[in-house]
């Protein structure tokens, strides 16, 4: 999907695509009728709707038919559910929200062509792909290792801070660092952070091991993260939970396996490596394979693909811990990944713009 849609779609036009996202299924002059019920401001045609409908929006597959003469219905493609766009707090202050409590079995699989970034997104991305190719080319072997490792800490003390670890980042460096934990902290906070370290230097000395996603690898990574904490490993083969929400991922350890390798197979078809990091990150999450430390896995796997393809990774060291799990949420209830997107977008944003950039001390080791 292009950016014709940011650039050309006027208030009207967004209101009956609304309107189809909550009424889905709908014939025309159901669709006609609802939007002027529900906005006396709407003054759009009947006929000039059925045009849009008909025309434009299928153009751009944004919209679906079926059925014939008056009973034909229109709904969104599944394509543009994806990334129909979403107000975080618009959603979550909705009191009557429609979710999709069960694991969706045809996600994936409406994924395989549909276009995750518009046309500007990705012309964004490359651009500063292109600018942190650039920034490292300027760099000594010791400073970009430097780097590397300043963003490897930002990233292990977010990842689990997401998760309810309370270390702070400074505390977090010095335990990395030093071996020196917090007073006042848990062993299991602390091991935590261990573990996660140690997962992203094993990435690091192995930069080629995400060349192709195998369910196996995911689950090596996974044990590295729960080592010596009180989880078990290996695909669960019971019901998990999930905080927040009534999305019940699924709870059969071969419909979990089977579902891991259409991710899988779905990521490794991927051509752009934006989209392969962006799917790894909300479907891993989603099919939850693990008792704990999904989102972790998703994290550093998704960064490690990153990392195999030469891309800058990402720390995600600004986002708020609140948004990304309600960004998370989004996808849970909507299969709709709009919401985590943006915060995606950001981060990879920042840091290009924070690491690997040559500094005053790398051109002059005196200062």
């Amino acid at each position: 999907m292009t950016d014709k849609l940011n650039n050309r779609m006027n208030k009207e036009e967004m209101m009956i695509l609304t309107y189809l996202k909550n009424n889905p299924n709908s014939s025309a002059p159901e669709i006609h009728h609802g939007l002027v019920e529900w906005n006396t401001n709407f003054s759009m045609s009947l006929s000039t709707l059925k045009r849009r409908l008909s025309g434009e929006f299928m153009k751009l597959n944004l919209v679906m038919s079926a059925g014939k003469g008056k009973g034909l219905k229109y709904s969104l493609t599944p394509e543009y559910q994806l990334i129909y766009p979403i107000n975080i707090d618009e959603y979550f202050n909705s009191e009557n929200r429609k979710i999709n409590n069960r694991f969706n079995f045809e996600l994936i699989h409406s994924i395989e062509t549909a276009s995750l970034f518009t046309d500007f997104e990705l012309e964004e991305l490359h651009s500063l792909q292109k600018q942190y190719e650039h920034n490292i080319s300027k760099l000594s072997p010791l400073a970009y290792q430097m780097e590397m490792e300043r963003l490897s800490i930002d990233l292990t003390w977010k990842s689990s801070q997401i998760e309810g670890n309370t270390y702070s980042l400074l505390d977090t460096e010095i335990l990395l660092k030093e071996q020196q934990t917090a007073k006042g902290k848990t062993v299991e906070e602390a091991t935590m952070l261990l573990n996660h370290k140690k997962a992203i230097d094993f990435l690091l000395q192995n930069p080629d091991f995400f060349e192709a996603l195998k369910i196996r690898d995911i689950e090596d990574i996974h044990s590295m993260l729960v080592e010596k904490l009180d989880v078990p490993r290996n695909i669960r083969k019971e019901l998990v939970r999930i905080g927040g929400t009534d999305y019940i991922p699924l709870d059969n350890e071969h419909q979990i396996r089977e579902s891991l390798y259409d991710a899988c197979r779905l990521i490794n078809s991927k051509k752009n490596v934006f989209e392969k990091a962006l799917l790894t990150l909300v479907l891993l999450s989603y099919i939850q394979a693990f008792m704990d430390g999904n989102k972790r896995v998703a994290r550093i796997v998704a960064n490690g693909i990153l990392i195999t393809h030469q891309y800058c990774p990402i720390s995600f060291r600004t986002v708020d811990a609140s948004t990304y799990k309600k960004a998370m949420l989004i996808f849970y209830e909507q299969n709709n990944l709009y919401a985590f997107k943006q915060i995606f977008m950001e981060q990879f944003k920042f840091a290009v713009g924070e690491y690997f950039r040559v500094r005053a001390a790398d051109m002059n080791p005196s200062l």
